[in-house]
């Protein structure tokens, strides 16, 4: 049997909830390999049929899918089943269980996450924050921050504020070049907020640096790079976090996802703190 599967994500809506569960499913199966085939808006019979035409004379297809119309998803199942084609719902049978548990039937509004509601605006509201803060700016209404983040160049102070903001944090990043770059309302205040630094190896950063010169066609700038100059920027960003008691995340190896998981888990007990 040949070790290339193809899989065909089916969805009612935009498919990112399915394509999030997949790629977190796959990573599980490393040693395989996937072909994936995505139809989003998939919210007719005849759409269905359409995907079955495509998939039955394949070969290792399976179908995965979010389609919270009950009487659509008993369809696919049917025809996938006739056609000897493994199928399986998602979301099925966790919102099955939360409507058991919760004692209250569930809405099966397609797109539902994606309803304009308080949480939607907040979020919005997050990211337009973040990207006024970003990279040091905007250093005078800090204090509305609900996450600083602090580290020197190249710890991806941004893309992880970004990343957060998405969530609906309001978050600030500040770089750190030396030690006169630390704001003084948080010299003044270090429980100003949730504030966290980010650290990395020196080796790592130097080639992170290496890239980012390469990426930009840019003449390398010595100090930027150098091995020495870099393992003193991390050293003296460590002794920062360590005399204003805040806590770090090592980002060496960490995705941002990753990265900022362990970031909101430093909110959230900060939090139960009563910081």
């Amino acid at each position: 049997m040949s070790n290339t599967y193809e899989i065909y994500l089916v969805s009612d809506s935009t498919g990112e909830t399915l394509d999030r569960i997949f790629l977190a499913l796959k990573a599980q199966f490393n040693r395989i390999n996937y072909k994936t085939h995505q139809f989003s808006f998939t919210r007719t019979e005849n759409q269905v049929s359409k995907i079955i035409d495509i998939c039955k004379n394949k070969k290792n297809c399976i179908i995965l899918y979010t389609i919270v119309d009950i009487k659509l998803a008993k369809f696919l199942t049917s025809i996938s089943e006739k056609n000897k084609i493994p199928c399986f719902g998602v979301l099925g049978d966790l919102i099955l269980s939360f409507s058991k548990l919760l004692n209250q039937k569930a809405s099966h509004v397609q797109s539902g996450q994606h309803v304009l509601d308080e949480e939607y605006y907040n979020r919005i509201e997050a990211i337009q924050f973040t990207m006024n803060h970003d990279d040091g700016n905007k250093i005078e209404d800090i204090n509305k921050s609900d996450i600083i983040l602090l580290g020197v160049s190249r710890t991806s102070k941004t893309p992880t504020s970004i990343y957060l903001a998405n969530k609906g944090f309001k978050t600030s990043n500040i770089p750190l070049i030396n030690k006169e770059s630390l704001p003084n309302v948080l010299k003044e205040n270090p429980k100003l907020t949730c504030i966290v630094g980010l650290i990395t190896e020196p080796e790592r950063l130097v080639d992170i640096r290496r890239n980012r010169m390469n990426s930009l066609k840019e003449k390398e700038n010595i100090n930027y790079t150098n091995y020495e100059k870099i393992f003193k920027e991390v050293e003296e960003s460590r002794q920062i976090f360590k005399k204003y008691k805040w806590p770090t995340v090592d980002v060496t190896r960490k995705s941002v996802e990753e990265t900022a998981a362990s970031i909101i888990k430093i909110y959230e007990i900060e939090k139960e703190n009563g910081r």
